[in-house]
């Protein structure tokens, strides 16, 4: 959503441009529409035109134009349907205007209706607190599954926005630049919208880094004559051949995008002019759709028979299309003047497939031409990985990222299957990849007829076989070198059934030796075992029962003890309640605590916004330095924010001396009848200190404990141990 100027009424003049850009709108429409499909345009324009109709952008311009270029984007750009282009001119009519969602709905029926909720609920993805922007992502995703159309509509609304940020302060472009390079880039990338993802890089690095972008726009154009004349220079190498083979093509030279150009001459340190391959030469021909393949390598046979090929630049994505759909054939050879140049061969309707993505997909899909259902595969692992109930949001967008956004790798079953996984994943993920029993039960893998560990790292082009064990089970150790959520997912759950079936039959074993021992297994005995056990919970204390890790005789040492054991540990109720904090004690801010779960890490405070006790900050985590703690106003913000929201952490100031902690005390000293109830009367009643456990023992005249406590700050443990050795027969007192 676009920010909105005072309320100015529309003049004449605009309003014919209004009218002059909805007859364009109408003009790119890319196929023959019925009288319904036009009516239901017209409708949707002038309910939004009067929705709209007091409000105007930030630049000054009647807002209505803003729904009209998202629609323009939805018909051209993406060749979407006439419910897509009516979704797209009310896009922000429930968002921004009294108009309602049953409004939409009574007017346009329940589709477009749903679509508008999906715009809408998606519409907060900005916002800058991290979870706020996590969640809502989460809920992009879930349109994704629901009506790609929503997300398409999203992308179109972003690149218009893209398009008109001038007018907004410097802060707030670099930060909305920022999201649509983590972002909507990527997505549009694998929706196969290429030309819409190159735009949105370009329009970003205008804003994120504007000197280097207007340094590389100057110089495309002082050599745009020069690449004209290559270009035909090119052309009139190769067209004599392709005209005596009869081919129907065009022959196109195109810039590679600026944020490209700017990314080469980053990563490889080069200026613009050592950036060889600047443009791509594009060759589009006609063919019937049984001879694609065959036409395609023949042009490149006359390209390659005419221009030296780099035989390592081969890339054959009709053989084997990308998961976006992407066919083409690309070549890098040594043109004219001995300078190397990119080569793409394309039939039409690759071509369309590249210039519109999904919608084309589907078009050719509905038209009973053959074509691989890579849309609804990606579609279904965007489903599988929100089906995932224990991942937050946070960690959704960081596996969206990692593992429905990255590069891929080609691999073939045994059979000569052909399956698609992220880069970078294991033999272990491929296994997950064919089945779930199949991962569970993987032993090892043989990779290209070479037998391979569950660790080893898949490359594109390897024959898989996995080898399985019926004995086999999953471990935890997996969980370090897999990479697709599906597989880490599938672990973690085989996991948790062997720990409640363990459990399960830990606490079985309990009950019948509790038997042997005249004992019952009620919730006061559970409690005195988990406390003399020193586990964390009842479930530990059954896991460790079930694997055998106490024994009779620890259970023995127990009943014996239970009784006078039972009467030690009793926590003095007055003391139970926290102490309340008088109204003149002031808050002192000392220390940092992150996440969720208040962890203490090792970090550093960031010398760009040097925050200070008590400031609101966020922790980020540096590759090699650790954790740099900055304040949430820090310029450096909202692009980490953005860029690398899987870094972020919650973090918040906290006074530890009001903080508690759990300390065991190790205590010695000469037994004698007393001492164990002097020792609980100084530590609950004079202290006012609580007892989380204690465990002791008495050999040979000489006494032995360890007591938990819980303790507030390092004074009030220093003064409870100076108490205790004070104790007559208590000879030392330690923090064990």
């Amino acid at each position: 959503m676009a920010s909105k100027a005072p309320v100015r009424e529309i003049t004449r003049e605009e309003k014919i441009e209004i009218l002059k850009a909805y007859r364009r709108l109408l003009q790119a429409v890319r196929y023959p529409m019925s009288k319904e499909e036009k009516a239901l345009i017209h409708k949707a324009f002038a309910q939004a035109s009067e929705a709209h109709s007091h409000q105007r952008r930030r630049s000054g311009e009647p807002y209505i134009f803003h729904p009209i270029s998202v629609a323009t984007i939805v018909a051209s750009k993406m060749s979407l349907d006439a419910v897509a282009i009516a979704s797209a001119l009310l896009h922000d009519v429930v968002e921004d205007t009294e108009t309602t969602l049953e409004d939409i709905e009574r007017d346009y029926g329940p589709t477009i209706a749903a679509i508008i909720d999906g715009l809408t609920k998606i519409s907060g993805i900005s916002d800058s607190n991290i979870s706020v922007q996590a969640e809502n992502f989460r809920k992009m995703l879930v349109t994704i599954s629901n009506d790609i159309r929503v997300i398409l509509i999203k992308i179109a609304d972003r690149l218009h926005n893209m398009k008109t940020m001038d007018a907004m302060i410097r802060q707030k472009q670099q930060k909305i630049a920022s999201e649509t390079l983590y972002i909507y880039a990527p997505l549009a990338h694998r929706l196969g919208l290429y030309n819409i993802k190159t735009e949105l890089e370009d329009l970003s690095l205008k804003y994120t880094e504007p000197e280097a972008y207007e340094n590389i726009v100057t110089l495309l154009k002082e050599s745009d004559e020069a690449q004209k004349a290559y270009i035909d220079e090119f052309i009139r190498a190769v067209k004599d051949v392709l005209d005596k083979e009869k081919f129907d093509y065009t022959i196109t030279g195109r810039n590679k995008s600026i944020y490209s150009i700017h990314k080469k001459m980053v990563n490889k340190g080069v200026p613009f002019d050592e950036v060889f391959d600047r443009f791509a030469i594009r060759i589009v021909y006609n063919s019937v759709p049984s001879e694609e393949k065959f036409c395609a390598w023949k042009i490149y046979s006359i390209v390659t028979d005419r221009f030296h090929p780099n035989p390592s630049r081969l890339r054959d994505w009709i053989s084997t299309p990308k998961s976006t759909g992407y066919e083409a054939l690309h070549t890098t050879v040594m043109g004219p003047q001995n300078r190397w140049v990119e080569v793409q061969i394309r039939s039409a309707r690759m071509n369309e497939l590249a210039e519109t993505g999904y919608a084309a997909h589907y078009k050719y899909k509905h038209a009973g031409e053959a074509t691989d259902n890579y849309m609804e595969e990606w579609i279904s692992k965007v489903r599988d990985t929100l089906e995932q109930a224990e991942m937050n949001a946070a960690d959704l967008v960081n596996e969206f990222k990692l593992n429905l956004l990255v590069g891929e790798i080609f691999v073939f079953t045994p059979k000569g299957d052909l399956r698609s996984l992220p880069k970078g994943s294991s033999a272990l993920d491929f296994a997950f990849a064919i089945h779930t029993a199949v991962g569970t039960r993987c032993l090892g893998a043989k990779v290209n007829g070479t037998l391979v560990p569950l660790n080893y790292i898949l490359q594109s082009g390897d024959q898989v076989e996995i080898i399985t064990g019926k004995n086999q089970r999953p471990k935890a150790q997996w969980l370090d070198f897999v990479k697709t959520s599906r597989a880490r997912n599938k672990i973690k759950a085989a996991l948790n059934e062997d720990i409640r079936e363990i459990s399960s039959y830990g606490k079985e074993i309990l009950v019948r030796k509790l038997k042997h021992l005249k004992m019952e297994l009620t919730e006061k005995v559970l409690n005195d075992l988990v406390t003399y056990f020193k586990v964390e919970s009842s479930q530990e204390l059954f896991l460790r029962f079930g694997k055998g890790l106490i024994d009779n005789e620890a259970l023995k040492q127990f009943s014996s003890q239970r009784g006078f054991f039972s009467t030690l540990f009793r926590r003095t109720p007055t003391s139970s309640a926290p102490k309340s904090i008088s109204t003149d004690e002031v808050m002192h801010y000392d220390r940092l605590v992150f996440g969720d779960n208040e962890d203490k890490f090792n970090y550093t405070l960031a010398p760009c916004c040097n925050p200070q006790p008590g400031d609101d900050v966020f922790g980020f985590v540096s590759i090699g330095k650790g954790i740099t703690v900055h304040r949430h106003d820090c310029l450096n913000a909202t692009d980490m924010k953005a860029n690398y929201g899987y870094r972020v952490l919650t973090a918040k100031w906290i006074d530890s001396s009001r903080e508690e902690s759990r300390v065991v005390l190790d205590i010695t000293g000469v037994d004698n009848i007393g001492l164990i109830n002097n020792l609980t009367h100084v530590i609950s009643e004079e202290m006012g200190i609580n007892m989380d456990s204690i465990n002791v023992s008495s050999k040979a005249g000489m006494f032995n404990g360890e007591v938990a406590v819980i303790i507030k700050n390092k004074d009030q443990l220093k003064e409870l141990m100076d108490k205790i050795r004070e104790m007559e027969s208590i000879k030392n007192v330690s923090v064990k």
